[in-house]
């Protein structure tokens, strides 16, 4: 197999421009393959013919370079197969990572209208049946096209009439093939449609497990997997029995021909119109079609149903990103200062932030506090550009974002989501993740190295949980499961906390990182949070006043808008929202205390009715 090009096109189209000259290079080795059996044709009539004539010396001769022509043949029929199937791998391999490429540029918007399993349907199936069209349907096609040429060449070669009397057959067949292979493509792209929901029902369950076991629902997700697998199964029968029909109405027509042949050329031997020679070597070429016309069926099957795989991958590469490169190159040096200006944003026509502005100077930090819905996990997305970010509302160090390459807006602002996602990998892996482990392995400094073990434990330490880790049953080798599923919620927070300060950004977003810890550790993380804050940026995104309180300024998001803006102290003073949150949540404080002290106090032996204490 050819080293795939790692420069290839992001196309479909271009995949195949690409990889034109590969299909040129087998295609000539399957026009030198059937120009060969055209020979061999040629060398039976003159074998024959010398042999009822008794040039038996002749004869020998056309024997001999009918077994050297056979024998070049299959060479040349071999290198076909290679050269074809390889490009087709070729393709693939790089079709998996043009879509990977593709699927990391698209937004959720596009997320929302394909779900992850039809996504993993057509990264998968798809694909293979994509390398099947550009592989063996390739092949096959290429073959049966200079085929027939060099059969029908020779046949007409030798005798015109019976030619025509021998593809009288074809034309119906012709007509039959057009009404099957429309028949192929639209049930190939109701069955590949019918495979996507099925893998999107898959990746749903087994995502939500838990969900499924704690609300007892197995038999329900059951009943509605079988009838989605049903359905699979119906469309997929419906293209069995269509490729079913195909094969023995291809074969019949062509065991028609060769009957007409054999009659009309047996008269014409008799009466001398046509040489024992020339009849043999007709029936040879013609058996040369006899494959490609009894194997249509099939390879129409394979060539719709790459079509379909196809243009089902053609919608994902048709998507437009949400979110692109700007023009402008990549600062060389980022100091870490950061200002919103009248920046407006919606869902569709609902709008999330209306004229939201401030700024935070380099080395300083903001908290951005709301209830819930008063669009803070969105205004922290945006400042990375995760979405779309309106042009000319957020700069990076006087730079409006929108200009900058995103590896460079990405690479100065690091993000940390409120909902941890982490891989299924170790816990190594996962704090790691931030490491380029391409280039850090072939140095000798990858994930697994001494060096990087070091600062490993220093993020996790900074996110209170190196303890914890170092409990596990293999420590930082623990595999964490599906999207963390080992790990407690606090956890995984924690963990994707380690992720984002290893990474060591110039502006740090942390969005609600202490909605799942206990008292204790979110005075340990806001410590943490405190000392990143002497080194670089930290926008902290937070619904806690006492969190906060720990930054240089705070804005107060409600609705979507800034209605306050200060220090903790002044906020406090000011007897609005602010002031409220930290009034609601000292007094749910203070009940959580007087909660606790008094579960303390009641002796160890006292039953506690049902309902008297809340979980």
């Amino acid at each position: 197999m050819s080293a795939p090009s790692h420069a290839a096109p992001t196309t479909l189209d271009g995949q195949l421009k690409h990889h034109l000259p590969q299909f040129a290079h087998g295609a000539a080795y399957l026009v030198g393959f059937n120009a060969l059996r055209a020979g061999i044709d040629l060398l039976l009539k003159r074998g024959v013919d010398d042999l009822g004539a008794r040039r038996f010396h002749d004869a020998t001769t056309a024997g001999l370079l009918v077994a050297a022509s056979v024998v070049l043949a299959v060479v040349t029929r071999v290198r076909s197969r290679v050269v074809l199937f390889n490009t087709g791998r070729d393709i693939e391999y790089d079709l998996r990572g043009a879509l990977l490429a593709k699927l990391h540029t698209l937004g959720p918007s596009f997320f929302r209208r394909m779900s992850a399993g039809e996504v993993m349907s057509r990264s998968t199936n798809d694909l293979t049946q994509v390398r099947l069209l550009f592989g063996f349907g390739a092949l096959n096609v290429i073959n049966t096209a200079t085929a027939f040429a060099s059969a029908i060449a020779v046949m007409v070669g030798l005798s015109p009439r019976l030619t025509i009397a021998s593809l009288v057959v074809y034309p119906p067949l012709i007509l039959l093939t057009r009404g099957f292979s429309r028949n192929l493509y639209t049930r190939t792209r109701q069955s590949q449609d019918a495979l996507g929901a099925m893998s999107e029902r898959v990746q749903a369950n087994v995502a939500g497990v838990r969900v499924v076991r704690s609300f007892a629902l197995e038999e329900s997700e059951a009943k509605t997997f079988a009838a989605v697998n049903a359905d699979y199964v119906d469309k997929s029968l419906a293209i069995a029995r269509l490729r079913g029909m195909m094969g023995p109405i291809a074969g019949l027509l062509g065991t028609v021909g060769t009957l007409v042949v054999f009659w009309y050329g047996g008269r014409m031997v008799v009466t001398h119109e046509l040489s024992p020679g020339s009849f043999v070597a007709f029936l040879s070429a013609l058996g040369r079609l006899a494959w490609p016309t009894m194997a249509l069926g099939f390879m129409l099957a394979i060539v719709q149903r790459g079509r379909a795989s196809y243009s089902r991958l053609a919608e994902v590469f048709a998507a437009s990103p949400e979110v692109v490169d700007g023009a402008r190159p990549g600062p060389a040096r980022v100091e870490g200062a950061l200002r919103v200006h009248g920046l407006r944003f919606g869902h569709g026509e609902r709008l999330v932030l209306d004229d939201v502005g401030f700024e935070v100077p380099a080395g300083r930090s903001l908290a951005i506090v709301g209830r819930t819905g008063s669009g803070k996990s969105t205004l922290a997305t945006l400042l990375p550009r995760l979405l779309p970010t309106p042009p000319g509302t957020i700069f990076l160090d006087g730079v409006d974002v929108c200009e900058l390459p995103l590896e460079s807006v990405r690479r100065a602002i690091g993000y940390a989501q409120q909902d941890a996602f982490l891989f299924s990998t170790t816990v190594r892996r996962n704090v790691g993740f931030a490491i380029d482990f391409e280039r850090a392995e072939d140095a000798g400094d990858g994930p697994e190295s001494a060096a990087a073990e070091a600062k490993i434990q220093r993020a996790l330490a900074e996110a209170f949980v190196l303890d914890e880790v170092r409990g596990f049953p293999d420590g930082l080798d623990t595999v964490v499961g599906e999207r963390g599923v080992q790990l407690s919620g606090g956890q995984r927070q924690r963990v994707a906390l380690a992720r984002a300060l290893l990474r060591e950004p110039q502006i740090l977003v942390l969005d609600d990182p202490l909605s799942a810890v206990d008292a204790k550790t979110e005075a340990a993380i806001l410590d943490a949070i405190e000392r990143q804050a002497r080194a670089r940026t930290v926008v902290l995104v937070t619904h806690r006043v006492a969190a906060a309180s720990r930054c240089d300024r705070v804005i107060v998001l409600d609705h979507g808008k800034v209605v306050e803006e200060g220090t903790h102290a002044e906020l406090l003073g000011r007897h609005g929202l602010y002031a409220r949150f930290a009034e609601e949540q000292a007094v749910a404080s203070e009940m959580d205390a007087l909660a606790h002290t008094a579960i303390e106090e009641l002796p160890s032996s006292a039953p506690i009715a049902a309902g008297e204490v809340g979980a």
